[in-house]
């Protein structure tokens, strides 16, 4: 197994170990934690942003991938709270064995392996680096499922919709996509529809579950949900299990989720940076409609 590739830093969870950070000289970059909404309750950083907190000054006593809370160092940014942080190890993706971490099963991403050659998609996929592997996964146990990444959204959350009985579970998440999310609230709030939150119909899947409905006119093969930075979402804040009816026509329907693209184009319009997909969805026999939102860095539209 190789060397961790990455960690997350998550406010306010609690868990048995203790990671513990002293010194006043914390990177500015470990500061902005933030995001761009001001929101993110995470910090994702590579094995080498480890190495540049304990060079600052700041003590992680961390070896085994899993949850530790984190003693806010003197300096840390200020108008978070005085609740400590939690440091995340994440699984290596190399721990995956035959398409499973243990007995939770992941599948083969399009890029992986042998699989390069196996199809148009995976080729295209193994060409662009916004198709690279996942770094690591998260970890998730049903304590650590509640785990806030930010003001909305826990990982719990992003989790993929199968396998109820097995865990832990492995998640891949891109905090770009959570920080996009926020901004979603914050503009439909702006634009005069004022909700509590976002439902994820769909977050993360395995490729294994992705799969089941690669086809035409259903998933891609290289679905930006397999590499952590895709959400269908939708907000249900009288929890009916459908969109608001955010128009007040007194209907839930596609025009309700037109009106979520829209703050999502709004977004992007100020967030460049955070530029992906956007989609709305029509209602099916399973689900109501719903809005594709992803942040996989180039403009997307279909």
């Amino acid at each position: 197994m190789r060397a961790l590739a990455a960690f997350v830093v998550v406010l306010g969870l609690a868990a048995p170990a203790v990671a513990r950070a002293a010194g006043p000289r914390v990177p500015a970059r470990f500061r902005s934690i933030g995001g761009r909404s001001g929101k993110l309750l995470a910090f994702i950083g590579t094995r080498e942003g480890l190495t540049e907190l304990k060079r600052s000054g700041v003590s992680l006593t961390v070896e085994e991938p899993g949850v530790y809370p984190f003693e806010r160092a003197a300096g840390w940014r200020e108008g978070l709270g005085a609740t400590g942080a939690s440091v995340i190890l994440l699984t290596p993706f190399s721990a995956k064995r035959d398409g499973r971490i243990g007995s939770y099963a992941l599948g083969t991403w399009p890029n992986e392996g042998g699989a390069m050659e196996a199809s148009p998609a995976s080729r295209y996929a193994a060409s662009r680096p916004r198709y690279a592997l996942p770094e690591g996964f998260v970890e998730v146990t049903r304590a650590t499922a509640s785990t806030r990444v930010s003001e909305h959204f826990r990982l719990g959350d992003f989790l993929t919709k199968d396998q109820p009985r097995v865990w832990p579970k492995y998640l891949v998440l891109d905090m770009r996509l959570v920080d996009k999310l926020e901004l979603l609230i914050a503009a439909l709030g702006e634009a005069g529809h004022p909700v509590n939150g976002l439902h994820v119909m769909s977050g993360f899947r395995t490729p294994s579950y992705n799969a089941l409905e690669v086809g035409p006119g259903n998933r891609s093969a290289i679905s930006r949900h397999i590499y952590g930075d895709a959400a269908d979402v939708y907000p249900d804040d009288d929890g009916d299990g459908t969109i608001d009816d955010l128009n007040g026509d007194g209907r839930a329907d596609l025009a309700d989720a037109r009106v979520v693209a829209e703050a999502a184009e709004l977004v992007e319009s100020r967030y460049p940076d955070l530029a992906g997909g956007i989609s709305v969805y029509p209602a099916t026999a399973a689900h109501g409609p719903n809005v594709h939102v992803d942040a996989r860095g180039t403009r997307a539209r279909w």
